[in-house]
């Protein structure tokens, strides 16, 4: 797995190969494609631990675009079964601090520690950051125990580096047990419709 301990920044995912000479579909993580994905590009792999991938990084020989989607090919992926084989991982770059930072983009170390504010009341802080393939989760550190909170628009609206605050606006039942009234079970009578969690797309954020 790639360093991410705030020297890196996660600008993509390799989602399947295209075509048959090893180009692979990027889902990118980054507003900014044409600076962080040009030729020579080096990008660090997070990918699981028995993948012959892993500790290795990749070079980046070309980008281009078909039907509006991001494709690569990348230095020793030739084939199809090579592009195969980097499906799933997660592209991070090193990080420079004098680099402008994009849009909506907070790495690891400016999450960690900030304070979680709901309502306008302190209810917990960042203690570290999840990179998942689907999104990223804030891990909060509350009173009660730590609360993994999908970091979306929807659920986590505001980050102000410099109040030191990350506003959330969670829905009911994340940060506490829900009411027993509200918790019970519906009756026939009162149907409820379910929700999907999965419903709440992923902020374009970096991190």
């Amino acid at each position: 797995m790639a360093d991410t301990s705030g020297t890196q920044l996660r600008v993509g995912r390799l989602l399947k190969a295209h075509g048959l000479k090893g180009a692979i579909k990027i889902e990118l993580y980054t507003d900014d494609p044409d600076r962080r994905f040009t030729p020579g590009a080096e990008f660090s792999l997070q990918v699981p631990g028995d993948s012959p991938w892993h500790g290795k990084s990749l070079t980046l020989r070309e980008l281009r675009w078909y039907n509006g989607h991001a494709v690569g090919f990348f230095e020793g992926v030739d084939d199809r079964t090579g592009a195969e084989g980097l499906a799933k991982a997660i592209l991070w770059v090193s990080h420079v601090e004098e680099e402008a930072q994009e849009d909506d983009a907070w790495y690891d170390h400016q999450l960690i520690g900030l304070a979680v504010i709901r309502e306008g009341e302190k209810i917990g802080e960042v203690s570290h950051v999840d990179h998942l393939p689907a999104q990223d989760l804030l891990i909060v550190k509350t009173g009660g125990g730590e609360v993994m909170v999908p970091f979306v628009a929807a659920i986590v609206p505001e980050v102000d580096l410099a109040a030191g605050t990350v506003t959330v606006t969670p829905p009911p039942g994340l940060f506490e047990e829900l009411p027993e009234a509200e918790a019970a079970a519906p009756t026939a009578a009162a149907p409820v419709d379910a929700v999907d969690s999965d419903d709440a797309a992923p902020a374009d954020r970096d991190e």
